[in-house]
């Protein structure tokens, strides 16, 4: 497998999964939120936090608050932050009537508090969140450019001006978020991207990267062969 500079991180809420790559030093870090909790089963977030944390003690990990409204969210993010020394609080850059949080994110920062800044789609959202947060306090700034990519429109563009403007202030770290393909990696990696978070599908295949192509051809076929066998199915 090629050297990435790029670091990778698990995006879920399995606990068994999350132990697993971190004991197989499969991924960099962690990230979750509240779709993936749902997902999940999670019935105790608390619980959840203390139980990730003590499983992953030195690797990032970001919990994301629950709250719509500053207030609430400044309350768990006190919480989360205190679960362990590695944990990010997770903070969309605005909330669900559209109101940006950047005064949030801008006072938490101040107190020192690490986050990932979540659900980003524009440079002037990024610009912003760099403006915001206190110089060497260690944030992500998470770039949805999977979900850009979904609407049609190509990522890449917004990504190497983001890759610029987080790097313009130091303890900031671009994120790409909703990584859809293994090919991704390798874009985050080339364009300077500093993590890129990978569902577990796509950390599995993290060790083709480099495979001969040449190689394909034989093992789809081999695939098949088995396929067709299990299925019983006859042409003649």
């Amino acid at each position: 497998m090629r050297d990435l500079k790029v670091e990778v991180f698990a995006d879920g809420a399995d606990i068994e999964q999350m132990k697993s790559a971190y004991q197989n030093k499969e991924v960099d870090g962690f990230t979750t939120n509240p779709s993936l909790m749902a997902k999940a089963g999670i019935k105790d977030y608390k619980q959840f936090a203390e139980d990730a944390v003590n499983a992953i003690p030195d690797a990032s990990i970001s919990f994301e608050v629950f709250a719509d409204d500053m207030e609430t969210m400044r309350k768990e993010a006190e919480i989360l932050m205190n679960y362990g020394k590695n944990v990010f609080v997770k903070i969309p850059v605005v909330n669900t009537q559209g109101e940006s949080l950047i005064p949030l994110i801008k006072e938490l920062s101040a107190e020192n508090v690490q986050l990932n800044v979540t659900a980003v789609y524009t440079i002037e959202q990024v610009k912003e969140i760099v403006d915001a947060v206190k110089e060497g306090v260690p944030t992500y700034v998470s770039v949805f450019a999977g979900r850009i990519a979904d609407t049609g429109v190509d990522p890449m563009p917004l990504m190497k001006e983001a890759v610029e403007v987080c790097h313009s202030k130091a303890g900031v770290k671009l994120l790409w978020a909703s990584c859809r393909e293994l090919y991704n990696v390798i874009q985050a990696d080339e364009i300077g991207c500093d993590i890129i978070t990978c569902p577990g599908d796509v950390v599995k295949k993290l060790p083709n990267i480099g495979r001969d192509i040449n190689e394909l051809s034989v093992d789809t076929v081999k695939g098949f062969a088995k396929d067709i066998k299990t299925s019983g199915l006859a042409i003649l």
